[in-house]
């Protein structure tokens, strides 16, 4: 997931990580002006719409022919026309079962303490252990916040599909001051091998 500001260098990051094989994105920017979104993809090698995904400004999908939307509001009704490629946030596992039906997949959020949201786990790894057991987390569900190197195998080991990294990534670049982003993309290198 992208920082929630835009910076100078990101679209050279993006597809850098992208050349590493970088599954999906998604472009979350909260409060941000569409424009800003647009001129982001514009500068992204257009063979990686396929695996884009945004979190707003959501004619985007048709306008770019990008992969799909995401909705972070839990309640929010799925847009008119958007039915194909629409994946969802929760942080509740009641969620789960019926979110799975209805969307390719399901953020579940609040799992471990984020430095770069400021959020606390909010979920208790008995609560998930048993959630894997009745089949609410599974291949459809992927692990988001305070994701890192280190909490991979325990998502793995939880029957998460897939991780959403975000701050472990983007806190290895500060986009003020740098413009050398071998060390983040080192870094992905070792996410991406440790997901597997």
């Amino acid at each position: 997931m992208t920082q929630p500001t835009y910076f100078v260098e990101e679209d050279k990051i993006l597809s850098a990580l992208f050349d590493e094989g970088l599954d999906m994105l998604h472009i979350n920017k909260p409060e941000s002006e569409p424009l800003y979104a647009e001129r982001l993809l514009t500068l992204l090698p257009k063979g990686c719409y396929d695996r884009i995904s945004v979190h707003q400004h959501y004619y985007l999908k048709q306008e770019f022919d990008l992969r799909g939307i995401h909705i972070d509001n839990p309640q929010q009704p799925v847009p008119d026309g958007f039915r194909k490629h629409v994946t969802r946030s929760t942080s509740s596992i009641s969620d789960l079962k019926e979110m799975k039906r209805q969307h390719d997949y399901v953020m579940l959020h609040s799992l471990f303490d984020s430095l770069h949201d400021k959020v606390t786990a909010s979920l208790d790894f008995r609560e998930l252990e048993n959630a894997h057991r009745r089949g609410l987390i599974d291949k459809k569900v992927y692990a988001l916040g305070g994701m890192s190197l280190e909490s991979v195998q325990v998502a793995k080991d939880l029957g998460f599909g897939g991780i959403v990294i975000c701050g472990d990534l983007w806190n290895r670049f500060c986009i003020h001051n740098e413009i050398n982003f071998h060390e983040l993309i080192e870094h992905f290198k070792k996410l991406k091998k440790a997901v597997g």
